[in-house]
């Protein structure tokens, strides 16, 4: 008798579950992007929401909250109803990267929330000041090397892409360089273009227009794919470095607890959007590669994290910077 009861109240979970998915959304959604507005993030939320919009036939308001290497955001997140009608845009950096840099991280990336897709993913470029002596990996290597003590690295802070990538990188190289980090991509780069710091290591969305001006230089891409956009810089595993594969992601996740049929629905509105040819024309030309084929399960930004927290979080922890 009791098992035939919990049966019957199980379908009826079933059936309210699929009740409620055939309506939604019946009202206007929102997006938290967890960094301010006219960041790389930010843009791809911008153009993604707009084509998700479309397809669900309802609006979805962007809600930038910075601060906190996007913790702020994505705990605001955390603590919203499991309906479908809030969500999140989540990177490396905050799903990877924070779990190494926060002694008490307000949130589980993996318990706290639902992944509904990949919304795209870039490469990251190693890209130096114009007169650094050097013009491949392997010349940068040498020279790193022989002046590791007066070279330093910017980033957009700590916990940022552009900081986890060239820990990463450096820890493969095994070069210990003086980190210099600001507040954002934007006075970073600016001190690269003047002279002021000597490398970095950026997602092609803010430091492709750079290298393509010919303000810095890029001297490898950090993977074994070359851009379209400048095929005449080298890979890291063309150079010999096939283990450097740093590419940034973004994602769109939910609370956990939303219901399968809604995150499935905002799936396949995320899908709707990956396929419009103007969100595809806007990120290509900004080096944004939009996900295909099993990229476009929620499942494939499960593995990237699992993947991050498995391989990079050690790495790391094990450089010592905490922003808490």
């Amino acid at each position: 008798m009791k098992s035939r009861l919990l049966a019957a109240a199980f379908i009826v979970g079933l059936n309210i579950s699929a009740a409620t998915a055939q309506v939604f959304p019946d009202r206007q959604l929102t997006l938290i992007v967890p960094f301010p507005a006219g960041g790389p993030s930010d843009a791809l939320g911008r153009s993604v929401a707009q084509a998700m919009a479309a397809h669900l036939k309802q609006s979805i308001v962007l809600e930038n909250i910075g601060g906190a290497s996007g913790t702020i955001g994505l705990t605001k997140l955390m603590k919203a109803p499991a309906d479908g009608y809030t969500l999140g845009f989540g990177t490396i950096g905050t799903h990877v990267a924070n779990v190494a840099l926060f002694k008490k991280l307000p949130y589980d990336p993996v318990a706290d929330f639902e992944p509904v897709g990949l919304a795209g993913m870039a490469s990251t470029l190693l890209v130096a000041r114009k007169d650094l002596p050097a013009s491949s990996l392997q010349e940068f290597v040498a020279y790193a090397r022989a002046n590791r003590e007066k070279l330093t690295y910017g980033s957009a802070g700590v916990g940022s892409i552009s900081h986890y990538a060239c820990v990463v990188l450096l820890s493969s190289l095994k070069l210990n360089i003086t980190h210099v980090p600001y507040r954002g991509v934007a006075p970073a780069m600016n001190d690269l273009m003047g002279g002021h710091v000597d490398f970095m290591c950026d997602q092609t969305t803010t430091a492709l227009p750079q290298v393509l001006g010919g303000t810095i230089k890029a001297i490898a891409v950090l993977g074994d794919q070359t851009l379209p956009q400048a095929p005449q810089v080298a890979t890291a595993a063309a150079a010999g470095y096939p283990d450097v594969n740093l590419r940034s992601w973004n994602a769109i996740f939910v609370r956990k607890g939303t219901s399968a049929p809604i995150v499935q629905k905002l799936n396949e509105a995320l899908r709707a959007a990956i396929a419009d040819p103007d969100v595809a024309r806007q990120m290509t030309a900004v080096g944004v590669e939009l996900p295909q084929g099993a990229n476009l399960e929620p499942g494939a930004v499960t593995a990237l994290i699992a993947r991050g927290l498995q391989q990079d979080v050690p790495v790391l922890r094990a450089k010592g910077e905490y922003l808490d």
